[in-house]
């Protein structure tokens, strides 16, 4: 196997573990999996960080073609030492250890009652029956829950600083070994959510999982910045 692909796929599967366990995606699919079925939780979480994986080494890859490698080279370094001190900063100054788990809880909640409050009962019953019958191939596989576990992940990741992380990573690196470490990384931290559930997520510390994220960007900067940048001349 080629060498660059398992360093690709080695730095995406750590940067991945380390920046998604304890994250506001992370805790949403624990919190989900307590109030609805795991197996369409898990799916929907699973398809959106595939897909937002996917999308982020597409870009990755293509930023070379289109700037310098030199330049490319450069702006990976500096994404990966900033992110570094930004978690290293957010580990000494996080005060409360599940802050993050009661602020998506919260906002899972109001979003439940907003629906609540939203419902309404109708008359016509025998015409939403109907309708709900022509739809039952496309609710079977495309359910209410797995559409919630799939927006609530995709967009809280969109942005997020593991996304840009992936972009920078995928731009320096062997793009292949970086989808499939992010994939399997991202899997990993899901299932374990989606498993262990609050009690797991509740027992997390968010101070030395963004300790141990900083430390690890830092090592990559570093890496990046101490490295001979490829197919320069």
């Amino acid at each position: 196997m080629d060498l660059s692909i398992v360093e690709g796929f080695s730095k995406s599967l750590a940067m991945t573990v380390l920046s998604e366990i304890g994250d506001k995606t992370f805790f949403a699919a624990a919190i989900l999996a307590m109030r609805h079925p795991r197996r369409i939780v898990l799916l929907g979480c699973l398809a959106a960080l595939t897909v937002m994986t996917a999308l982020s080494v597409l870009v990755g890859w293509a930023v070379p073609n289109l700037i310098s490698r030199k330049w490319t080279h450069h702006i990976a370094t500096l994404l990966f030492l900033g992110f570094g001190f930004w978690s290293l900063w957010e580990g000494f100054t996080e005060e409360g250890e599940s802050e993050e788990l009661a602020e998506v809880e919260a906002k899972l909640d109001s979003d439940i009652t907003a629906n609540k409050g939203n419902g309404k009962p109708n008359s016509k019953e025998g015409a939403d029956d109907t309708k709900k019958q022509e739809r039952r191939l496309l609710v079977h596989i495309f359910s209410p829950i797995f559409l919630k576990a799939f927006s609530i992940t995709f967009f809280g990741e969109w942005g997020d600083k593991s996304q840009l992380a992936t972009i920078g990573l995928a731009s320096d690196e062997n793009p292949l070994g970086v989808v499939l470490g992010g994939i399997i990384g991202q899997a990993l931290c899901t299932i374990a959510a989606v498993v262990g559930g609050k009690s797991l997520a509740s027992r997390i510390s968010e101070k030395m999982v963004a300790l141990s994220g900083g430390v690890l960007f830092i090592v990559f900067g570093l890496q990046s910045f101490l490295s001979p940048i490829e197919g320069s001349s």
